[in-house]
């Protein structure tokens, strides 16, 4: 039996697991500009630990990783209860 209700559950945890890897991409991206950008100027011991002052890009990632929790959460959720509803 072939049910549609679980469906959109399916969906929206889909476009947060789209949505968080997208994001998390995007942080590596600027953390890693930030640190080539860093290595030209005299002080290299940010660029050397590999860390961001920058919030933007920690954000980012702390976002994306949320957001693919969520994603896989109701993903899953929504295949359980098409199998089992």
């Amino acid at each position: 039996m072939f049910s549609t209700e679980y469906v959109p559950l399916m969906i929206i945890g889909a476009v947060f697991l789209i949505i968080g890897i997208i994001v998390i991409v995007i942080g590596v991206k600027e953390e890693k500009d930030y640190c080539s950008a860093i290595s030209n100027k005299a002080d290299v011991r940010k660029y050397l630990e590999h860390r961001s002052d920058r919030i933007q890009a920690w954000g980012f990632k702390v976002g994306g990783v949320t957001a693919v929790i969520i994603g896989l959460v109701l993903l899953i959720m929504g295949i359980i209860f098409w199998l089992w509803g």
